[in-house]
This record gives C-alpha cells, sequence and structure tokens, in this order.
C-alpha cells in the first residue's frame, strides 16, 4: 500500500550505484524527489531517468534533490548511471526492504503472468521527511517537467 500525504517517510539506509551509502537523513531540510523505477536499462526508465537528468539543474536551484531506486545491484546500476550521465544517486534496494516500506515492491501483471515487482510511483518528501505528494500515475515522457510545473 502506498504511502499517503502527511505520512512520515521511512528512513533508509542504502549504497548507490557507487557504493556510497545514502540515508533519508542526508536529505534533512530540503525536498526530496525519490522515485521508483521497475528495473535499469528498461525503455520506460530510461526515459524518465533522462527526464530528470534533463531538468536537474531547474531542480538543483529549487533546492530539490533527486534520487531514484530500484531493486537493481550497484553494478548494474552504475553501468545504466555511467551509460546515460545520471546526476542523481540512484539507490539498490536488492533486499526490498525499503522498497516494501514505501509500498512500491507488490504484485504486478503484464501479458496474463502475475509476479512481484517495483511499481513505478514518486513521491515528493518535504523539509521535514513527510510526503508531501504522492506520483502513482506516472507519464515517463514528461514526468520531471509536470512535477517541476507544481512549484
Amino acid at each position: 500500500m502506498l504511502l499517503n500525504i502527511g505520512d512520515k517517510a521511512p528512513g533508509f539506509t542504502l549504497a548507490d550505484a557507487d557504493e556510497n551509502v545514502v540515508t533519508l537523513k542526508d536529505y534533512s531540510g530540503r525536498k526530496l524527489i525519490l522515485w521508483f523505477f521497475p528495473k535499469a536499462n528498461t525503455p520506460g526508465w530510461i526515459t524518465e531517468g533522462k527526464g530528470f537528468r534533463d531538468e536537474f539543474k531547474k531542480y538543483e536551484k529549487m533546492d530539490i534533490a533527486i534520487v531514484g531506486a530500484s531493486a537493481d545491484s550497484p553494478k548494474k546500476q552504475k553501468k545504466f548511471v555511467e551509460k546515460y550521465q545520471f546526476p542523481f544517486p540512484m539507490l539498490c534496494d536488492e533486499s526490498h526492504e525499503m522498497l516494501e516500506a514505501y509500498g512500491v515492491w507488490g504484485l504486478k501483471k503484464f501479458m496474463g503472468r502475475e509476479y512481484m515487482g517495483i511499481n513505478r510511483v514518486t513521491y515528493l518528501i518535504d523539509e521535514n521527511g513527510l510526503i508531501e505528494k504522492v506520483y502513482g500515475k506516472v507519464k515517463v515522457k514528461t514526468h520531471a517537467i509536470d512535477i517541476l510545473g507544481e512549484f
């Protein structure tokens, strides 16, 4: 189940693509876009990631951090980050603990097959660590711009 506006964002401590330790507390005092994607190097994720990359400087000017997260390994994330030159951390939650805490790990259906995976969701977390906005329906081509349009 997804988190709701006003909920306290669950804390996390995860490695990023460079195996640096990243925590939610690192973003205390700033707004944070935390976006979840099903798998590195998939077409939708590439499009969505490029959108955040291309708008990164605008987010920085507004003091809004961007962090991506999936269940991929640091090695897989690193190849992806380098290939597309993403300037923001890409978290690796191979245990699914954080993904479950944010309600994005769940049953998915594709072509008649059911499986467990990551639902494409983005949270805007405020300066105090509370969920400010939940984006459950994401248009990958315009997602980064759509969020910017709200500020």
